[in-house]
């Protein structure tokens, strides 16, 4: 039996799967989060997912290194939100203010909430899961989360206050006080 089965038969003996279990588990060309113990496992993101993370990723970590303001992370990068039951969720970009970042930092998943949690929706995405996402995001402290749709051609903008906004294209996506300054049109995400 390899390793991979005996993470998941350990998960199904106990019905939870803890977020160190989760770092060791190599599911190949398999994207995952942990969701109060519970192992979701998806297929890869497609060719426009992709270039969609990508272009917001650049637009955001070009500001960001460009006025010293943090650290900007790439999709799949795993962050501890809960414990027992554990919840790691992945953003398709993150940004940590430089005041929050972790010294030294961690060698498995942060145990933070970023400030800016970016999500791409993906053709397959439900969109109960991703508000599920989008609250974990919230409830764990995070002030801003984006939720990017490349088939809809907008964007969602969720807050900590609980106030949300529709970004349609020929307006921008504002870093507000949290990325003070940071501004992208849609279409420049979308292109």
């Amino acid at each position: 039996m390899n390793d991979v089965s005996q993470h998941i038969q350990a998960m199904h003996a106990t019905g939870s799967m803890t977020a160190e279990e989760l770092l060791h588990l190599n599911l190949p060309n398999r994207r995952t989060e942990l969701v109060r113990g519970r192992l979701i496992v998806r297929e890869p993101a497609g060719y426009r997912h992709g270039d969609v993370a990508m272009r917001l990723g650049v637009l955001i970590g070009t500001y960001v290194y460009q006025h010293k303001l943090g650290r900007v992370f790439a999709a799949e990068t795993g962050f501890t939100l809960e414990r027992n039951p554990d919840t790691v969720r992945a953003p398709d970009v993150a940004f940590i203010r430089t005041e929050r970042l972790l010294h030294p930092p961690p060698r498995g998943f942060a145990e933070i909430a970023p400030d800016l949690a970016a999500e791409v929706l993906s053709p397959d995405d439900r969109p109960g899961e991703v508000l599920a996402k989008v609250a974990d995001w919230l409830k764990a402290g995070t002030p801003l989360v984006w939720v990017v749709d490349p088939i809809r051609e907008h964007a969602r903008v969720y807050r900590a206050d609980g106030s949300e906004a529709l970004v349609s294209p020929g307006e921008s996506l504002d870093g507000e006080d949290v990325l003070s300054g940071f501004a992208c049109l849609v279409d420049d995400v979308l292109a």
